[in-house]
């Protein structure tokens, strides 16, 4: 069965709204026979921030998750292989008795919010709803705000920080997927924008300078600690393994507990660097209440007010003629 290149390229854009280590929108869509492959693109691989790739697989589950979701709308069932290399091949099967998952409805909507949070906490009724979209293999462990582990975790986050900020390598990766002004953002459609950060609309010379400037332990270390201060919980994603598979698989979770916050008008953003910086990730997998788990993924959530949204590529730019 080859697909129609309208439903294919609905697929695809679907699948890009994703979310990705600095924006960098890291996969390549392949048409297949009966499907599509997702492939990572090696032009935007972070070597910095994410050496062994482990992110990138994730943000490939969540592209992966998106595109399933979003052919249920269409009315194709979906059944995906992973690769031992992580090349995730989609099988689509034709189904028009196929409901759509409500979760898909929520695609659209989702965001990486950087904004404080209001301080309200989440009420235990919804927390539940988040935690049961974990798997066998994949866990969600919630610690609420003022808890010992909250704490930990808030520590780690400060010398992940401090780890990250002492690194030349990591700040000027960083740097190079900051979009200093909305028309740096529409020339390049991916990284991080003025507008998602907060920044007004500067010229680029001076946003530079700006970001420059704040661009270090103590300052990343005072904002981190005011919006800790006012999320309700941490959330943590950890998995029993951490293969390519794994990471995948945590990519999927990740991604409907996502959606689910946003359909539950929850503001969330990544708190990463604990499992970014691999002495800090070890500790913290020998010491969390996670079962000896591998911790994957951070994030703080609340009440915030909606932010602007990141850019993405135009469909085009994602499609790879062969796989």
């Amino acid at each position: 069965m080859n697909i129609d290149d309208t439903v294919f390229r609905q697929l695809v854009t679907a699948a890009t709204r994703a979310p990705s280590g600095h924006n960098s929108q890291p996969w390549r869509f392949h048409a297949t026979a009966d499907g599509i492959t997702i492939l990572p693109d090696p032009a935007r691989i972070l070597p910095a921030v994410d050496g062994d790739q482990r992110e990138l697989r994730i943000s490939l589950g969540c592209a992966l998750e998106n595109l399933c979701l979003h052919a249920t709308t269409l009315h194709y069932a979906s059944t995906a292989t992973i690769g031992a290399d992580g090349r995730i091949d989609i099988h689509l099967r034709a189904d028009d008795a196929l409901p759509a998952d409500p979760l898909a409805a929520s695609i659209t909507r989702r965001q990486t919010n950087r904004a404080t949070c209001d301080g309200r906490m989440v009420p235990d009724d919804v927390l539940q709803i988040l935690l049961a979209e974990a798997t066998a293999n994949i866990h969600i462990h919630a610690f609420a705000r003022d808890t010992p582990t909250f704490t930990q975790l808030g520590d780690a986050i400060r010398r992940g920080n401090d780890v990250q900020m002492n690194d030349p390598a990591f700040k000027n990766e960083l740097l190079s997927w900051i979009r200093y002004n909305r028309k740096h953002s529409e020339a390049h459609n991916d990284g991080i924008s003025n507008a998602v950060l907060g920044a007004p609309n500067l010229p680029r010379w001076l946003a530079k300078i700006i970001v420059k400037s704040m661009m270090n332990g103590k300052t990343q270390n005072k904002t981190d600690a005011k919006h800790l201060a006012a999320a309700s919980h941490l959330l943590l994603i950890s998995s029993d393994s951490d293969d390519n598979a794994a990471r995948i698989a945590t990519g999927r979770v990740l991604q409907r507990l996502l959606l689910r916050l946003s359909a539950a008008n929850l503001a969330c953003a990544f708190l990463n660097q604990p499992c970014e910086v691999a002495a800090i990730r070890a500790e913290l997998r020998e010491t969390l209440p996670i079962g000896h788990a591998y911790p994957q993924i951070l994030l703080r959530i609340g009440y915030a007010a909606e932010q602007p949204y990141s850019l993405r590529r135009p469909v085009d730019e994602v499609i790879a003629s062969e796989a």
